[in-house]
């Protein structure tokens, strides 16, 4: 083997390629990953973590003002500065030496460079030609997608990466779409105190139950946001430092910046597909082993294949494709039947998902409408978190709701959503019953601790019915 010869190329180094690569190395191959920007990619830098550490400030002095003797001794609000901060602490300042040092310490070889494929399982990077002698993966990923709305590209809008890794904030925010992404900035940036208007076409959060994009509706209007939906940007323009975005209704929306978020496209522009006699620019059409159709070397794993846009659903596909990689390379069996070693089944419908936004929402599986269209006979069971004694001792007058979505000929679940206060941890729970596809029947003995927030899975089968004799 030569320097530029390896079992196995990875181009993209996020959270997804690092995977892949870590499975294959463990399988006894070897790896060349390849990154044009930072090692660890958006999750790192720019999505998941300086996100989150934007939002869980306010979220904890959010709940301490939630229960008595707690919030008379908060006596202030969110410190920004001191939030972003610590978001610069998770991000180690947009430095990557640390995930540069797992990586050869995985015994994974780097190249850092912009990568295109320019043959049968060939990689030219920089010139140099790299060759694979089983697979190429890609995992390049997805990028912020603009909208074709007059004026919009020209005032020099904000992208998501800008929000998460912004230094100053400013006085007010107008954000276009009302999707995860767009909620959970809003929930930070009100947080700060930035006067925020979302503007969505639809309601918000509309994949998820009703109910949830209420109840974060209701949320963000407690922290002083506006919510404008059912309406559409006609035109954006920045006469002088403020940016004016004219509405579909008539009206007019002023704000300090303007932040788009209605979407991803995939990472695939410059990526040299038309040399493969793929489409430039296009979504990778994959197996349920992350094999590309068509072809029996080049693989699509994480956002660039369009299944699920999750970082950990991209991780969850690593793990297949590397070990199935593996498999073929090494002339073992291939274990692709539904929830095998080797194939991502739960992209279908067993994601788990957390938007974090206040009240936060927690899902798993189908949603009651598209169990109904997938042409399940279903049972929807719904409950009152706040009723769960658990839930009232995380905060006075807590709000929330719980439904579970039945299979009824089958008896198990297909879905689970919570919204409310701390429901994130609650949701794997979920997540096991769901794509374990626990009986109903059998969930009555799974007894929740009590006074905890988990009491909900009791109340929801209470709201079910026991199962009789007859019907066991």
């Amino acid at each position: 083997m030569t320097d530029t010869e390896y079992d196995v190329i990875i181009i993209g180094a996020g959270a997804v390629g690092e995977n892949v690569a870590d499975n294959v190395v463990q399988g006894g191959l070897s790896a060349l990953l390849i990154e044009s920007e930072l090692v660890g990619g958006a999750c790192s830098y720019w999505a998941c973590m300086p996100s989150k550490a934007l939002l869980r400030s306010g979220a904890a002095v959010r709940a301490a003002q939630r229960v008595e003797g707690a919030k008379e001794a908060v006596t202030g609000s969110t410190d920004v500065d001191a939030t972003l901060a610590r978001r610069d602490t998770f991000t180690h300042d947009w430095d990557d030496e640390s995930q540069v040092k797992w990586v050869a310490g995985a015994g994974i070889d780097l190249l850092r460079g912009t990568a295109r494929i320019t043959g049968v399982k060939q990689v030219t990077v920089d010139g140099t030609v790299y060759t694979a002698r089983h697979a190429v993966a890609v995992s390049t990923g997805s990028d912020p997608s603009l909208p074709g709305i007059p004026g919009l590209a020209d005032v020099n809008p904000w992208q998501t990466t800008d929000a998460t890794s912004a230094h100053e904030v400013p006085a007010s925010l107008a954000i276009i779409g009302g999707g995860v992404a767009g909620c959970e900035l809003a929930t930070a940036y009100a947080g700060f105190g930035t006067k925020v208007t979302v503007i969505a076409r639809s309601a918000l959060l509309e994949k998820d139950e009703p109910f949830a994009g209420e109840l974060v509706a209701d949320g963000l209007r407690a922290l002083g946001a506006t919510i404008l939906l059912g309406v559409s940007a006609t035109k954006v323009s920045r006469p002088d430092t403020a940016v004016v975005l004219d509405l579909d209704d008539g009206s007019t929306v002023t704000a300090d910046e303007v932040l788009v978020a209605t979407g991803r496209k995939p990472g695939t522009d410059d990526l040299g597909l038309e040399n493969i006699g793929l489409k430039p620019g296009s979504w990778l059409d994959v197996d349920d082993t992350l094999l590309v159709k068509g072809f029996d070397w080049l693989y699509g794993v994480g956002d660039v294949n369009h299944r699920v846009l999750l970082t950990h659903q991209g991780k969850y596909q690593a793990r297949a494709a590397g070990d199935v990689i593996v498999a073929r390379a090494l002339g073992k069996p291939v274990d692709d039947a539904p929830w095998g070693t080797h194939v991502a089944t739960a992209d279908h419908q067993a994601v788990p998902q957390v938007t974090f936004t206040d009240p936060e929402v927690a899902s798993i599986g189908l949603t009651a409408d598209a169990a109904k269209k997938a042409g399940y006979e279903t049972r929807v069971v719904d409950f009152d978190l706040g009723s769960v004694a658990g839930a009232s001792l995380q905060a006075d007058g807590y709000t929330g709701k719980a439904r579970m979505v039945v299979d009824e000929k089958r008896k198990v679940l297909l879905g689970v959503t919570f919204v409310g206060q701390d429901v994130a941890e609650m949701l794997q729970a979920a997540t096991i019953a769901v794509v374990g596809e626990v009986p109903i029947d059998r969930l009555w003995h799974a007894v929740p601790a009590y006074p905890t927030m988990s009491e909900i899975w009791l109340r929801l089968l209470e709201g079910y019915g026991r199962p009789t004799p007859d019907a066991a």
